[in-house]
């Protein structure tokens, strides 16, 4: 009699004991599966973006990356835009000091907007010339390489032999392809974390550029001088018969470019007999060829031109050095709009617009320091250094 008592006890017993383990179970399912996300496909590790860059190839980046480099003409400038210059941690040989110590033939790190605004700069490592060096680059540790005025093929060996990620950027400018300097300036600011700085910066040079045209678009044409442009710096200075048919800051306020004829935009070299016969109302000269220039008007051909004889011949600051510096191009541009239209410019002060322009987007008001590297917004025959 007891055996059958005992019997449903027993059973009793194991069905609980049951029903407890398969409880456990149930609880440590999930767990197991949050401590395993590797066995989820849909996992995306947040510490990195994968992106297409310039050069439509894949990259793959860290997240808001705290170490970082800058090869090539621009890449530096469109860090430094995004206020992220204290993070990097090299620079090639144009942005240190001392590539250009004996004059002012070229660029070097001491004589470009950013860089006066952020001096520093121009003491990090070097890291090669304009297209790096993939061992040096490798030795500063960097996150993720900005290389501009490449090929995707470039980029990728550069990115294979450093073993860091490379991303392509294209610099642009500020006229046709502008769009194109704002997607490379959005991409690096998405990779920084700088989304909104960039925003900012974009709007700020619509509205300036919208500003310049607002102030010059209903001028007759018969109220136009008729300008020349020269002494046009690109890879370095050049001569009086240098010249830009689009030059940018005269493009912002509807100048009449005499140029214009001869081609649509970028540095060229044009004959003397053209400029004699252009015969311009006023000439502006890039300050980066002030002795070439200098020396080239010492041609007594070029006494004849009306400019000349007027003395409305007046120095500009060089904005195509290393690639287009953005700012620059505005600056000049007030200071072009109040040389040529002194009624629509009134309430211009093209220093004290320079120093506006230079503080929202490098960060510093360095007008004077541009004064003094290369002369500044004078008269060209005031120029001396």
């Amino acid at each position: 009699m007891k055996n059958i008592m005992i019997t449903p006890l027993i059973i009793l017993a194991i069905l609980a004991l049951l029903l407890v383990s398969a409880g456990c179970t149930v609880q440590s399912t999930p767990q197991t599966t949050a401590i395993s996300p590797s066995k989820n496909p849909m996992q995306v590790d947040s510490g990195t973006i994968t992106l297409t860059d310039m050069a439509n190839r894949t990259v793959e980046v860290k997240n808001n990356p705290q170490r970082i480099i800058g090869v090539g003409a621009g890449a530096l400038r469109m860090i430094a835009y995004l206020q992220a210059a204290d993070r990097v941690v090299g620079v090639d040989d144009r942005e240190q000091k001392k590539y250009n110590t004996s004059g002012f033939g070229m660029p070097s790190g001491i004589d470009k907007p950013y860089n006066l605004a952020n001096p520093e700069l121009s003491t990090k490592p070097f890291i090669g010339g304009k297209t790096g060096d993939p061992e040096l680059i490798a030795a500063q540790n960097p996150d993720v390489v900005f290389y501009t005025f490449t090929t995707g093929k470039d980029a990728q060996t550069l990115q294979e032999k450093s073993g860091r990620p490379v991303v392509a950027l294209t610099t642009g400018d500020l006229g046709r392809n502008k769009e194109v300097f704002y997607q490379s300036l959005k991409l690096m600011a998405k990779i920084l974390g700088k989304d909104e700085r960039a925003e900012t910066v974009t709007t700020y040079i619509d509205a300036t550029i919208k500003d310049l045209n607002d102030r010059t678009k209903n001028i007759p044409a018969d109220k136009r001088p008729r300008v020349y442009v020269g002494g046009i710096a690109y890879n370095g200075a050049h001569g009086f018969l240098s010249t830009d048919p689009g030059y940018s800051p005269l493009l912002m306020v509807n100048g009449n470019n005499v140029a214009a004829s001869v081609g649509t935009n970028g540095q060229m070299m044009i004959d003397k007999e053209k400029l004699l016969e252009w015969n311009p109302d006023v000439i502006f000269v890039d300050e980066a060829s002030y002795a070439l220039v200098t020396e080239d008007l010492n041609d007594p051909v070029y006494q004849s031109l009306t400019a000349v004889k007027t003395g409305r011949v007046y120095g500009v600051m060089p904005y195509n050095w290393y690639a287009n510096n953005y700012d620059t191009v505005l600056a000049d541009a007030y200071y072009v709009g109040k040389t040529l239209y002194p009624d629509q410019f009134a309430d211009v002060d093209p220093a004290q617009k320079a120093d506006e322009i230079y503080l929202m987007l490098d960060g510093k008001a360095v007008y004077s320091d541009m004064k003094t590297l290369f002369g500044g917004f004078v008269p060209f025959s005031t120029l001396v250094k």
